[in-house]
């Protein structure tokens, strides 16, 4: 087949869809399909895959990167809307990822006008939390021409049911279709060992467990909450360090590193930047505990890659896949307040055979449920229906 893929940036500091769209595109193509990826902003694209429209070839990746400027309120540019036209032409199946932008709109119309059938995937944003910010823009937006373009949609893709459950409402005579991200398993497979990130963050070389944080620092992701529960456990003298990693907003956090003194925390809380990579992988092989008191997460790569390096995660029903993290025997699903996190934080370390019976069910659980090839099996079906 022959595959359009657009993300408006392939910027990584914005989260889990560059790395979800990166993983897909890559399989789907490493299994023979044509695959051009359009987008305004290719910072974080693969250099091998950067290219031209006329450089697209079966089991190949080509990311084309828009002419600079923009349109209108957000649409595309003359120039930009006729290379997205062109790349539409030479395309059985257009896939889009993400509501709330013009530019979506104008490309799924064109699709439309071409014949072509098209997926949305929603990445979260009709989630119940995510209406509730900025709502009566986003209702709007809805009114104005959103409804009709997930309605229209060959389907509106999910990656949990929890997602479409509470997606449906908002386009209710629609097609919807729930696939899990596909996420490359490689590094997981081969994990290179927790002396790596020992090495680089002295921190981890105490005896007390460790508790990590690692994603896009957000106000929604809960940070005060563990905060607060490092404050709790301080004070009924249960030994552990909270490793914070991610980036985010410096003033927000200034904030958190603010209440962490306010706190008296200091000695328990570590903030150590982005990471990536390698040594990613080493810092959860490094820790004993993954947690995240999250408002809103649709999938959260962070989640199965922490199963995957044997540590048990602790998160609430804000993520859209908590109830297979549930099955998992791997995860607690927690109320998202300190009192709670603590608490569980501080049965896992006190209970040493409970916090390792469900690490050893993580990484088999997440080998059998996130399987590429069968992910990509999926995506492969969804786009053959049409």
């Amino acid at each position: 087949m022959r595959i359009l893929h657009y993300l408006e940036y392939l910027d990584t500091t914005f989260g889990g869809p560059v790395r979800a769209t990166l993983d897909l595109t890559g399989a789907l193509a490493a299994r023979g399909h044509q695959v051009v990826y359009i987008t305004r902003d290719d910072r974080d694209a693969p250099a091998e895959f950067r290219g031209k429209l006329q450089e697209a070839a079966p089991g190949k990746v080509t990311i084309v990167r828009l002419p600079a400027g923009g349109g209108v309120l957000g649409r595309f540019s003359p120039q930009q809307f006729a290379v997205v036209r062109e790349a539409l032409k030479m395309s059985d199946v257009a896939h889009v990822h993400g509501v709330w932008k013009t530019d979506l709109l104008q490309l799924t119309d064109a699709a439309r006008s071409l014949k072509k059938p098209y997926f949305v995937s929603l990445r979260g944003m009709l989630d119940d939390w995510s209406m509730e910010q900025k709502s009566l823009r986003k209702r709007l937006f809805l009114a104005l021409g959103g409804r009709r373009q997930l309605e229209n949609a060959a389907a509106v893709h999910c990656t949990a049911q929890a997602e479409l459950d509470q997606a449906r409402k908002w386009f209710p005579r629609g097609q919807g279709v729930v696939i899990a991200n596909l996420l490359d398993l490689n590094p997981y497979r081969n994990a290179p060992g927790a002396e790596l990130a020992k090495q680089k963050f002295p921190a981890l070389n105490g005896s007390n467990p460790r508790v990590l944080f690692l994603s896009r620092i957000h106000y929604k992701k809960g940070v005060e909450v563990l905060i607060r529960a490092a404050a709790n456990l301080k004070r009924r003298s249960i030994d552990c360090t909270f490793v914070i990693a991610g980036t985010g907003d410096a003033d927000y956090i200034a904030k958190l590193q603010s209440l962490v003194a306010e706190l008296g925390v200091d000695d328990r809380v570590e903030f150590v930047g982005h990471v990536g990579g390698a040594l990613k992988v080493s810092l959860y092989q490094a820790c004993d505990i993954f947690a995240i008191p999250t408002s809103q997460e649709n999938f959260g790569f962070v989640f199965p890659e922490a199963l995957a390096c044997g540590l048990p995660v602790i998160t609430t029903k804000g993520v859209d896949i908590w109830p297979e993290l549930l099955e998992s025997g791997a995860s607690s699903i927690v109320d998202g307040t300190d009192e709670a996190f603590s608490n569980e934080i501080a049965k896992l370390i006190e209970h040493t055979e409970l916090r390792q019976e469900m690490a050893s069910k993580g990484r088999p659980f997440v080998m059998r449920a996130f399987d590429e090839k069968y992910l990509a099996e999926c995506y492969e079906r969804m786009y053959q229906a049409v």
